[in-house]
């Protein structure tokens, strides 16, 4: 495993982390929370000193299961934890599952509340990365949300601030990043070989005022581990139903065959390692964060990061 400082302000990380999304119970079809924990423990035995969750994902079972196997390891190891913000599910807890979204609310109120709310899920005293979960450009023109993340430094809640995008707004978003270096240690964004609108704006901003990088979505739903075909269709409770619906899978799928070649030509990796090791090829990002639901995905990920292919050797588009 490869180990590098997350942006100026970070500490050393793994260069591929832990995405706990998809071990939540909610948006990703039926999951195991024993196979869960396994794949955590996994992704821990085998170097990964990253993990990235939201307190949205699964309303708070993500953090819970995370909580519970660092306890079962009797919390030895040191795991940067990252988590989110800023999507009040609070409403909704103990309700029967549908995709309603959670209500965006990046008031200060309630940022330190849902802070304080992780922090006792997690089990720690302190958040490693709390991060703005996919607000508007409109939501981030927001002063008191900045305010509630200083603050929460000032508290000793949490230790760095992040902002984790989900459109492609790049130039709004490069816009927050000139208005709010101050308070931002983080961005995560959506960047993977076929989405790569990051490299324009975001990514060399990013480099210019050294923020750390994690990669969200890198293997795109499960799409570039090779999982999907035109005839996949997912069910109600999965997110990706919407995500790779008809239409977007077509798309992708077109994409993917005019670089297949590249993946032939490197077939001593699995498709899945080399998508990875282009997301981490790139300068300026410091971690990726596949899902892994089972051990033996875990394994497959962790592997990319000894992948030596350089960014330019990647195809283009």
């Amino acid at each position: 495993m490869k180990y590098v400082n997350l942006g100026k302000n970070g500490p050393k990380i793994s260069t591929i982390g832990f995405g706990a999304w998809g071990i939540s119970g909610r948006d990703w079809g039926t999951t195991d929370d024993k196979k869960s924990k396994l794949a955590i423990h996994e992704a821990l035995d085998s170097g990964v000193n990253f993990i990235d969750t939201a307190d949205t994902y699964g309303f708070g079972h993500s953090e819970e299961l995370i909580a519970e196997v660092l306890d079962e390891r009797g919390r030895k190891d040191e795991v940067v934890i990252a988590t989110k913000a800023g999507n009040n599910f609070y409403p909704y807890l103990g309700k029967e599952y549908d995709s309603t979204p959670a209500n965006p609310d990046y008031s200060k109120k309630h940022l330190i509340f849902a802070a304080e709310q992780s922090l006792k899920r997690l089990r720690v005293d302190v958040i490693d990365l709390l991060q703005l979960h996919s607000p508007s450009a409109e939501l981030m023109e927001n002063e008191e949300t900045w305010e509630a993340l200083k603050l929460l430094k000032e508290q000793g809640k949490i230790k760095l601030a992040g902002l984790s995008v989900q459109s492609f707004k790049e130039t709004e978003h490069a816009y927050i990043l000139d208005k709010r270096r101050d308070v931002l240690d983080v961005l995560q964004i959506r960047y993977n070989l076929l989405e790569r609108g990051a490299e324009t704006v975001l990514l060399p901003k990013a480099m210019e005022y050294g923020l750390g990088i994690i990669v969200r979505i890198p293997l795109l739903f499960g799409l570039l581990a090779g999982k999907f075909n035109r005839e996949s269709r997912f069910g109600d409770n999965d997110h990706r139903r919407m995500n790779l619906s008809h239409e977007k899978l077509d798309k992708y799928l077109m994409q993917l065959d005019k670089i297949k070649s590249f993946f032939e030509l490197h077939n001593e990796y699995s498709m899945a390692q080399l998508a990875l090791r282009f997301c981490v090829s790139h300068p300026a990002c410091h971690v990726a964060i596949p899902g892994g639901k089972t051990p033996e995905q875990v394994k497959e990920n962790i592997a990319a990061s000894e992948i030596e292919i350089d960014h330019k050797e990647f195809p283009g588009l």
